[in-house]
């Protein structure tokens, strides 16, 4: 693969600089990515390259993050020494512990320095199973230069959210922007898809995908109300095509000056504040709306940890790298450039980084409140688990049943998968 330029850093203690320049080696790194995450972290890997004399090649990944982890699935199950790292999604730790290096003792002289939520959740029977790298929590973006223009307030509720994208999607078509939508979000059956789901039905009071304890109750008419205001979107203020959208569809639309508001991940916040963007300067961000009166916002947990493959042929190379892209310095840079919020505390509280992404400081009390998936406690079930709830989403807003008959159906369906316990 090809081999980058390379610049100078002084990011790696002396040691661990020795540890990994006995002899150059080469090392492969898979690393899914949207918005200019790869870009960083070539920037990074030549740093390293540099320092050590190894050589570290980027294998890209497609956008669908169901599609990257079956990928790894097969690689891992294989046993394949190819790939020496893995960016795994914050929820495949449990799912995938079993492949990789315990990372314990390798980082006890830096796990301090971490989010004490991000190390839990890729902790695994007392293994450390990857680095935190990035965390995530959704935002619901909104144009403020329109909402401003139409005398709107920011909604706080997804009914006042739908009126209000309804209002001011009326008022630009009729001043001629036919391509304006009310709302963007990530529509496509997939594990985006679960994401959102979580969020529209926990803030309308109606529970989990599957409970803290294993027990399902999603089957209930507050889930139900939830996917109903859902479907009423698709067709009116989100285009039909949503139903096929992932980050970085819903992205293009807002981007390009034509959506009121947008449900995102940080990363689209620094692009949409590029200076080749439309929108720099017309919009800003709050949470993502409630069901009502005494519900609480939720934003689903996200993120992407560096792990080790048990079957790298170069393990120490590959963990002196991965505590290399997560030290403070390379953190700070990917907060500043990607607008990813940091696992390491202190990047929160640093003033060049507040400067240039205010929403990193902002964001920091809801990425550490928010909603995880139940990847914990359906365990290795929890792909099946999220499938059949996208799919009974998705069905909900195509039309194909209700939102009662898709529940039930789905109830049905994890009280089958769980048997006699997950």
């Amino acid at each position: 693969m090809k081999h980058f330029g390379k610049f100078t850093s002084v990011l790696l203690s002396a040691s661990a600089l020795m540890a990994v320049s006995a002899g150059a080696v080469e090392l492969n790194i898979v690393h899914g990515a949207i918005g200019k995450d790869n870009e960083v972290l070539r920037k990074e890997l030549d740093r390293y390259e540099e320092m050590t004399g190894n050589t570290v090649n980027i294998v890209s990944m497609p956008e669908s993050t169901t599609d990257q982890f079956g990928q790894y699935k097969l690689w891992l199950s294989a046993k394949s020494p190819d790939i020496d790292v893995y960016r795994i999604d914050v929820i495949g730790a449990p799912q995938l512990a079993d492949h990789f290096i315990d990372l314990t003792e390798a980082t006890a002289d830096i796990i301090d320095q971490f989010v004490p939520a991000a190390v839990e959740s890729q902790t695994v029977d007392g293994k450390l199973v990857a680095l935190p790298m990035f965390l995530g929590a959704p935002a619901l973006y909104y144009r403020s230069d329109l909402l401003e223009k139409y005398d709107q307030p920011v909604p706080e509720t997804w009914d006042q959210m739908t009126e209000t994208a309804k209002v001011i999607m009326d008022g630009e078509r009729a001043e001629g922007n036919g391509d304006m939508w009310g709302f963007v979000f990530q529509g496509a059956p997939y594990e985006g898809l679960t994401c959102n789901g979580q969020e529209w039905i926990y803030s309308y009071g109606g529970g989990r995908i599957v409970e803290l304890d294993g027990s399902i109750g999603i089957n209930n008419p507050e889930a139900a109300e939830a996917l109903n205001m859902a479907k009423s979107w698709v067709g009116t203020i989100a285009p039909q095509g949503v139903l096929n959208y992932m980050e970085e569809d819903a992205r293009g639309v807002f981007q390009s000056g034509n959506a009121v508001f947008m449900r995102n991940w940080n990363y689209a916040y620094a692009l949409a504040d590029g200076e080749d963007s439309p929108v720099k300067g017309k919009f800003d961000v709050t949470t993502l709306p409630v069901g009502g009166e005494g519900d609480s916002s939720a934003a689903t947990l996200g993120g992407w940890h560096l792990a080790v493959s048990k079957y790298s042929p170069n393990p120490d190379e590959a963990i002196e790298l991965v505590k290399f892209l997560n030290n403070f310095e390379n953190q700070k840079e990917r907060a500043i450039e990607t607008s990813r919020p940091p696992t390491v505390t202190a990047v929160y509280d640093d003033a060049e980084v507040a400067e240039a992404q205010p929403f990193i400081p902002r964001w920091k009390p809801v990425v550490l409140n928010a909603l995880p998936r139940p990847s914990a406690a359906t365990k290795r079930k929890y792909n099946e688990v999220s499938s059949e709830f996208w799919t009974a989403v998705h069905d909900t807003l195509s039309g194909d049943g209700t939102a009662e008959q898709n529940l039930a159906k789905l109830e049905a369906k994890l009280k089958r998968l769980r048997g006699n316990g997950w």
